[in-house]
């Protein structure tokens, strides 16, 4: 998506991220959380996912279903594939992958996709945001092949212009978005800011902001210093891909809970994570630009968001069940036969593996919340 840039100074491309954040905070002071995340994941010339396009796979720093293999895309293009054939067959359709990084998993959707229904691959056209630069050349070198299906835009100007029915997804896309660190004093929230220093400093929260609306709603009846995460980044993601799809399905796999769960007492310190080697770490002020930064989704919280702007939740299960469920005709049809296939459906689908470490949530406009969804979901 259109990530912001708070570092598209003409100084950025000569200086590190932690560079970048020490001298926003020689100018202001403090900056807040989700600024730091911003320089230090998504500076156009030093931010961690602009730098390189290896953190993905054995030789980075972490896995995601991606890795095991192309099931995973092969799975998702099927779920496409039935949207499209229960949806009156539209000439022209659009998927939109959000957060593609190197164009792997395109890659695997649409050779599914060309193999099984070649009506469907002629009318379709794969899209894909991308504000990194890096990233966009990785995704046009990997997908060269495929130029004549593809739209790779640095922002969604172009694909609004022609807005089409179709499908907008993205797979671990929602934790990498900017989030608010908040922690509880005395009974009060205080947000927690990034100053020159090893930790994070305190202070008063904007009680008009879109962040005390959402602290208001979770409420203050925690143990002392208990802390954990907050996004209002949900609306503005949600209306830019309400720009780019007529109508259709909004798909998203991440790792996350409902907010009962996201807040439960018990989980005092949050979900925030850094990632470097495969190894899980919490401080995220060390090797800045260096490392992953990231945090569980509230998936109550996205799904306030997107009813509000015309999207009703219609499924939210983890992903081995989802997954499962996907296969089951190509298990009928003999396509999971080989070790191999198996082996990666294994991988995605079971509970020690990343089948409960994910979660999948579809969205539809015009649709009614299932009582199961809305349960689990803890919509009231």
């Amino acid at each position: 998506m259109n990530y912001p840039n708070p570092a598209d100074s003409a100084t950025s491309s000569f200086a590190s991220a932690e560079e970048i954040v020490l001298s926003q905070i020689a100018t202001r002071g403090k900056i807040s959380f989700p600024e730091f995340m911003e320089i230090a994941l998504y500076d156009p010339h030093n931010g961690y996912y602009a730098r390189k396009t290896a953190q993905i796979g054995q030789a980075g720093d972490f896995y995601t279903s991606v890795s095991v293999g192309p099931l995973f895309g092969r799975l998702l293009a099927r779920r496409f594939l039935k949207w499209w054939n229960e949806n009156g067959r539209p000439s022209e359709w659009r998927i939109l992958e959000i957060g593609a990084h190197d164009g792997k998993l395109a890659a695997d959707i649409l050779a599914e996709i060309a193999r099984l229904e070649p009506i469907t691959w002629n009318s379709l056209e794969y899209a894909i945001i991308e504000p990194l630069a890096t990233l966009r050349e990785a995704q046009r070198q990997r997908l060269e092949k495929l130029a004549s299906k593809l739209t790779i835009t640095e922002n969604s100007e172009a694909l609004s212009r022609n807005r089409l029915p179709g499908i907008a997804f993205g797979n671990e896309i929602l934790d990498a978005l900017p989030f608010h660190l908040v922690r509880l004093f005395d009974g009060n929230w205080k947000e927690l800011f990034v100053k020159e220093g090893p930790e994070l400093i305190p202070g008063e929260i904007d009680q008009t902001s879109m962040l005390a609306g959402k602290l208001d709603v979770i409420g203050n009846a925690y143990p002392e210093n208990y802390q954990t995460e907050v996004r209002t980044s949900f609306p503005r993601f949600i209306k830019e891909i309400r720009t780019c799809i007529a109508e259709g399905l909004l798909l998203f796999i991440d790792y996350g809970f409902a907010a009962p769960e996201y807040y439960d007492t018990h989980r005092s310190s949050g979900t925030l994570r850094t990632y470097s080697k495969h190894k899980a770490a919490e401080d995220p002020l060390l090797d800045i630009g260096e490392i992953d930064i990231t945090a569980h989704v509230d998936f109550t919280d996205l799904a306030n968001e997107a009813m509000k702007q015309g999207f009703t939740p219609t499924h939210f299960s983890t992903q081995g069940s989802y997954l499962t469920h996907l296969a089951s005709e190509m298990i009928g049809a003999g396509g999971l036969d080989g070790g191999t296939t198996i082996s990666q459906f294994q991988s995605l689908t079971h509970p020690a593996h990343l089948g409960a470490s994910f979660h999948v949530i579809e969205f539809s406009k015009n649709a009614t919340c299932p009582p199961t969804v809305r349960h689990r979901l803890a919509l009231p």
